[in-house]
């Protein structure tokens, strides 16, 4: 990666090297920013390294952001903080550590970085092994699909939507039988449904919510 780098430099391009932290970690087997921007400046013999991340003030992050697109810098290293909001279309090569510790949307969306300008594009994506088999199934969605849509629906199959009343963001929904990818057509009825027992069976109510959520009644309305 080091020599495609420097090659790409030499070819008039800007590089993005993304790292998920910004100092380092025992607990996160993570390079951090600051860290790898030091060893990057001292690999990349002649090449320009700026640091970007979101500790950072606000008018810091814009000089160098704007630094970067004008050509002073050819390496930005930030963390996720570029994920939106960055346009930089002589910028064709992304390189992200540790992708397997982000989110598929969150990858779309660091890889939407690059690929704004008329030049070919790359992302590669760095990961630590051993590899989990969700991680190996997230990195595999990420690499065959460039649709955010598809990305956004694999992902919400992958880890689950969580609570809709509850704290949870992942995890499967608490439905007894419904799912979402598979009954989507019959869940707009639910409205409609719900207010036709309320008008004319208002003495079912108690039992059907007794019956389906029990407990997690009293964990809903806590949370409400």
């Amino acid at each position: 990666m080091i020599a495609r780098i420097a090659d790409w430099v030499r070819q008039g391009h800007q590089v993005y090297w993304v790292c998920p932290l910004i100092e380092e970690s025992e607990s996160l087997q993570c390079e951090a920013a600051e860290k790898t921007a030091l060893t990057l400046s001292e690999q990349l013999t002649g090449i320009r390294v700026c640091l970007l991340h979101g500790r950072m003030k606000a008018t810091e992050k814009d000089h160098i952001m704007q630094a970067f697109k004008s050509g002073e810098y050819d390496l930005m290293v930030a963390t996720t903080v570029i994920e939106v909001g960055v346009d930089v279309p002589n910028a064709s090569l992304m390189v992200i550590e540790n992708a397997e510790r982000l989110g598929l949307s969150q990858l779309h969306q660091l890889r939407g970085r690059v690929g704004r300008g008329s030049s070919d594009s790359y992302c590669v994506l760095l990961y630590q092994t051993p590899l989990s088999a969700i991680g190996r199934e997230r990195l595999s969605i990420i690499k065959q699909h460039q649709d955010g849509f598809t990305i956004a629906e694999q992902d919400l199959a992958l880890r689950g939507p969580g609570e809709m009343m509850g704290t949870r963001q992942t995890g499967q929904l608490l439905f007894k039988i419904a799912k979402l990818d598979r009954d989507q057509a019959l869940l707009e009825h639910i409205p409609s449904a719900a207010k036709m027992i309320m008008q004319d069976h208002p003495e079912s109510v108690p039992l059907l919510i007794q019956r389906w959520i029990g407990q997690q009644r009293q964990n809903y309305q806590e949370t409400a």
